[in-house]
């Protein structure tokens, strides 16, 4: 009777393979397993996953192969030719798997059992989820769009013991050694490793609100306790896996979403951005799945100093930086509520100048305790009012990536039709909504151009076109700057001929970018190419000024003129005047008129519609 019993449940096994294993391949192209293993459609294989650590995958194929890598997770999950212990730290090594499939395939298996998985929760304590959105930092390549991070906010935080909670942030682990540059391109190649880490929120706060002066925005995320924990047990299968890093893509934000979308099996997060993945996009795909609240604004460390500096007058300011400089001020001059403001004005401007320079902190800590104890002995509450929150956040703003219909009229070539195309992400005179006032960035713009004989033509490629616009004040000595490198067309005999050339430009700017502001650069350009019979340099200055007379109009005029070294066209010049009216958030309308003078010299009017995605 029991060989009979056997060889029945032989034969039942036998049967029941080709079952188990059309199952299996089922279940292994489920989207929540191939967003578990990060897999996405590839060119030369099926599938490949985006996580490059051998030991995220338990499959000597699992990198390419999901069926492979499912099969080998539910043997090990088993526990077959594994002790028990090594099946135990198998199941607790991936924790988000281990759940899902127990859920789908063997409700019988065991509850996890994970001393150090549960230590860990427990130190956590989640209760919910913070998206936290850093605006853009043009002094970094990497945050040059912005960043984001995740929040995990505790069950037993208030308002006030936010900065103790957890942070996960995801980011390049770059080379200590290489420069700007390398950075910028090995991290457009992909060439840096990348992970994720948690640590105390405060530690990113003070990287990004006090020491870049960057904005923050918080956004609190629409998830249950179930989905938090799913979250967190494949944050946790993460701790050491490593991905290839690109600026524009697979970046902080990108990797965030493909973490947060574990979150339900029925959440789809990262599959529309094939491209690019720019911050604020990415908050916007979280709007619309519904999962933000309200955000919480956090001025930046450079903002609320600006703001206090406004509410005092120069006299008053003066006396603040005499207070830095020699320790006091004339204080029979002002009457009590006003020595608190200048006090209080002295202690966040010179603190503000530690982080900002790098100052000593030996020669530095004892001036501002000494500020904090002038200031204790004046019994008044503080003169200062705190920065409103803007009134639109980054997530309101226009789309990064850009087409447009434009038609051309030139006063000494055909009249052109022209299309193009900017991968990312804002110009000045782009509507500025939730965008940094006085700051460009254009990475991969193409324009091409098709005349009445059907000659059709590139008109440029700009790799980048970067320009920083900090105006110059009182309070900050800021240096603006800009960068272009790429293709374009200029006036010719007959023709507009070809060019390569890169160009960068440093100087000061003043005004207001939210009214009207000004720039002067001085700028260096370097010029190769059929319009040139050799590597060419011109140095000269690049001047503008730009009037945004309404958030939905803004007026430009632009100049540059450079003096050509060694080369028979003694000056390179051109000005622009250009008006841009925004009449929806991702459209506008942009009329410009410009004139270029190099080998000859043309006239050109343009009228664009602009369409932003």
């Amino acid at each position: 009777m029991k060989l009979l019993s056997q060889a029945l449940l032989f034969v039942l096994a036998i049967l029941s393979f080709p079952l188990l294993a059309s199952a299996e391949k089922k279940l292994a192209v489920q989207p929540y397993w191939l967003q578990l293993g990060h897999y996405r459609a590839a060119i030369l294989t099926e599938w490949k996953s985006e996580v490059d650590s051998a030991q995220f995958f338990l499959a000597s194929s699992g990198k390419t192969d999901p069926l492979a890598e499912l099969t080998a997770t539910i043997d090990a999950f088993n526990g077959k030719e594994l002790t028990p212990v090594q099946t135990n730290k198998v199941r607790c090594q991936f924790p988000a798997r281990y759940t899902w499939l127990k859920s789908k395939i063997d409700n019988s298996w065991p509850e996890l059992n994970c001393i150090k998985l549960n230590q860990w929760e427990k130190t956590v304590n989640p209760a919910g989820i913070t998206l936290v959105f850093p605006t853009a930092f043009m002094n970094n390549p990497s945050s040059m769009f912005g960043h984001t991070l995740l929040r995990i906010d505790a069950k037993d935080q208030n308002r006030n013991r936010e900065l103790v909670a957890f942070a996960v942030n995801f980011a390049a682990q770059p080379n200590a050694t290489d420069n700007a540059a390398a950075y910028a391109f090995k991290g457009l190649v992909g060439m840096y490793p990348g992970n994720f880490t948690v640590m105390p929120y405060y530690r990113k706060v003070r990287e990004y609100n006090d020491i870049e002066s960057r904005d923050i925005w918080e956004y609190k995320l629409n998830f249950s306790e179930q989905e938090i924990r799913r979250i967190l047990l494949h944050l946790w299968e993460l701790q050491n896996a490593t991905f290839d890093y690109y600026f524009i893509d697979e970046n902080c934000s990108y990797q965030l979403l493909s973490l947060l979308q574990l979150a339900n099996e029925n959440l789809d997060l990262t599959s529309s951005f094939d491209f690019q993945a720019i911050p604020s996009d990415t908050v916007l795909a979280l709007k619309n799945n519904l999962l933000l609240q309200q955000p919480n604004y956090r001025p930046a460390f450079g903002t609320r100093l600006f703001h206090y500096s406004t509410q005092l007058s120069s006299q008053e300011l003066q006396s603040a930086r005499d207070l830095i400089n020699d320790g006091d001020f004339d204080r029979s001059r002002y009457s009590t509520n006003r020595q608190a403001a200048i006090l209080e004005m002295a202690y966040e401007w010179l603190n503000f100048n530690f982080n900002d320079q790098k100052l000593n902190r030996d020669s530095i800590a004892p001036r501002l305790k000494n500020l904090l104890y002038q200031r204790s002995k004046l019994d008044t509450t503080s003169p200062f009012t705190e920065p409103l929150k803007p009134i639109a956040s980054p997530e309101q703003g226009h789309s990064s990536s850009r087409m447009g219909l434009t038609f051309a009229n030139n006063n000494n070539y055909d009249n052109e039709i022209k299309l193009s195309y900017r991968l990312a992400y804002h110009d000045l005179l782009d509507h500025s909504i939730g965008y940094i006032p006085g700051a460009k960035i254009s990475f991969f713009d193409i324009e091409g151009s098709f005349s009445k004989n059907n000659n059709s033509r590139l008109d440029h490629f700009y790799l980048i076109d970067a320009m920083s616009l900090a105006p110059d004040n009182e309070i900050f000595n800021s240096w603006s700057w800009n960068i272009r490198l790429g293709y374009d067309r200029q006036p010719d005999i007959d023709k507009k001929t070809g060019r390569y050339f890169t160009q960068g430009g440093y100087g000061k700017s003043f005004g207001n970018p939210n009214s009207i502001h000004s720039f002067v650069l001085g700028t260096i350009e370097l010029n190769y190419g059929d319009i040139t019979d050799k590597l060419e340099i011109g140095i000269g200055t690049e001047l503008g000024t730009i009037w945004q007379i309404t958030p939905h109009n803004k007026l430009a005029l632009t100049g540059s003129i450079l003096k050509l070294i060694d080369t028979k066209n003694t000056y390179h010049s051109q000005v622009a005047l250009s008006w841009n009216w925004s009449f929806k958030t991702n459209w506008s309308l942009r009329s410009n008129i410009n004139y270029k003078s190099w080998i000859t010299n043309d006239t050109q009017a343009k009228l664009t519609l602009y369409h932003y995605f």
